[in-house]
């Protein structure tokens, strides 16, 4: 190995020992040892008391016999290492002389990968010891825990989202300063009440919600409008803060829900606009593309993190519904409209998270917005929506309970109740035949079922009949009948009695005259 950290010194030595050694030093200074024989003289290592090495990098002339071949190695080596200390004692030289930038750095560089390499012998030992296990279980905690790159964009929204605040508050002056300092005592107080449960942190945020607006209308004569206005980014700046650690947290079934749903919403991914009694004809381009910014904005509302960005969702959702109605038939819609059409956006859309979002909503969304204007109303709706799509059956939809079944299991599929493409050529006499044949198809299906259910009620009236006639049987078996003769008249009750004759007659009724 020696020979490889000096390539010059290895060539030329294997050159050497095949060949020969050059006549004088100005052939190896020339041309190093050639390209042949020429100019070489051979040295059988029997014959010759030596010969000369010389390399004419490192200036060194070396004559040995091959029994010192040892030797030979030696010099070499302390000729590379004479080498080598030279131009690290030229690189010390010139890194002084400069400002010592590139010494810090390389010292870095050092320290870097001196620790690097600690920690890898260091993860090695813990690997083989008797702690593995538990170092394995930190790793399977760090790998729950969100990316750095999650880490960063959240810190980044915090920060934008605090100087926002601080912003805002500069325009109240005295009250701004007392909303910021009520502000930050909350966020200490919230930090120390992780351990509660999710429904005692909702209470504890609503009851600062109504008394921050309490001491806002009483202490600070502030407005109405600029009290909602004031809420609306005291929210915003808490929930940004609070966000991770009470949206879905552990200690809830939301998850469990939000699984459940979307398992739900997937069986029924049957459903029609029909069925439902949609008053949408996607057909329509300017419908269609409402229904997929409807669908957009409820899928998006799991992106937002404060609750009432989330109900601007809902309200953007529902609005572009409306719109779709609208365009549909003409006319404003209804709330009889609204509703179906919702649930057939959720339907199509099975938004992320749809019950984690609404319990987030529902437990630290200003309560006002949600008891009053356009924000409550839409999300009332997406309520209901969601609890008809967990209690939907075949009655909902006008469908035969086998049908039903058959639609859940995925069995078959509905057929499309809209006309197949034809042509705008095509006969009306074809088109209605075809139609005649689709329903013949229908009755025929229907009439093989009704069929089939009849031969097995048959059957199990047959068995039922059977089984009764036997227990009929074991009864008489184990308990037989006997008829027994009729007994005796029952003798007069007085017929024993022999002074019969000498009892008093019996009374008779009389009249008395009053």
């Amino acid at each position: 190995m020696w020979l490889l950290r000096q390539p010059c010194l290895a060539g030329f030595l294997l050159q050497v020992l095949e060949r020969g050694v050059p006549q004088s030093q100005a052939e190896a200074d020339s041309g190093g040892l050639g390209t042949g024989r020429a100019g070489m003289r051979p040295m059988p290592w029997s014959a010759c008391s030596g010969f000369a090495v010389y390399c004419r990098l490192c200036h060194i002339i070396t004559c040995r016999c091959k029994e010192n071949l040892e030797n030979i190695r030696v010099t070499l080596d302390l000729s590379l290492n004479y080498r080598l200390q030279r131009e690290e004692e030229e690189a010390f030289a010139s890194s002084q002389s400069s400002q010592g930038a590139q010494s810090l750095t390389f010292s870095k560089f050092e320290e870097k990968k001196t620790n690097e390499k600690t920690r890898k012998v260091t993860t090695v030992k813990k690997f083989f010891s008797a702690s593995s296990r538990v170092g394995a279980k930190k790793e399977i905690q760090e790998a729950k825990a969100p990316s750095p790159s999650i880490n960063r964009q959240t810190s980044i929204e915090t920060d934008r989202v605090s100087k926002e605040f601080i912003e805002f508050l500069k325009t109240f002056h005295k009250t701004g300063q007392e909303i910021y300092k009520q502000t930050k005592l909350f966020l200490e107080a919230m930090h120390y009440k992780r351990d509660l449960s999710i429904e005692e942190q909702s209470e504890c945020t609503q009851d600062f919600y109504q008394n921050v607006a309490e001491r806002m209308q009483t202490r600070g004569k502030v407005p109405p409008e600029r009290v909602e206005k004031i809420m609306d980014q005291i929210e915003k700046y808490i929930m940004t803060r609070l966000y991770k650690y009470v949206f879905c947290p552990e200690t809830t079934d939301d998850e469990k829900k939000d699984l459940a749903i979307q398992k739900r919403i997937r069986a029924l991914h049957w459903v029609t606009p029909q069925m439902l009694c949609v008053p949408v004809n996607e057909e329509i381009p300017e419908v269609s593309d409402m229904v997929v910014k409807a669908i957009t904005d409820i899928i998006e509302m799991d992106s937002k993190r404060v609750p009432r960005d989330k109900l601007a969702c809902i309200t953007k959702c529902s609005k572009h519904i409306f719109n779709a109605i609208k365009i549909t038939k003409n006319e404003p819609a209804s709330a009889d409209d609204f509703l179906p059409t919702l649930i057939y956006i959720v339907l199509k859309g099975n938004p992320p998270r749809l019950q984690s979002n609404i319990q987030y909503i529902t437990r630290f969304c200003n309560p006002s917005r949600l008891m009053t204007g356009e924000d409550g109303y839409y999300f009332t709706n997406l309520c209901c929506a969601v609890a008809f799509i967990e209690k939907l059956d075949a009655q909902s939809l006008n469908l035969s309970q086998e049908d039903f079944d058959r639609y859940m299991s995925g069995q078959t599929s509905p057929r499309k109740q809209e006309s197949e493409n034809w042509s705008p050529d095509a006969c009306l006499g074809v088109k209605q035949m075809y139609k005649n044949l689709d329903l013949l198809s229908q009755l025929n299906e229907r009439q093989e079922r009704i069929m089939n259910e009849a031969k097995k009620l048959e059957k199990d009236l047959i068995d039922w009949t059977d089984g009764i006639a036997k227990e009929v049987q074991d009864i008489v078996e184990k308990y037989p009948l006997e008829i027994r003769p009729p007994n005796q008249s029952v003798a007069a009750i007085d017929s024993e009695n022999v002074e019969n004759d000498k009892l008093p007659p019996p009374l008779q009724p009389q009249v008395y005259a009053g």
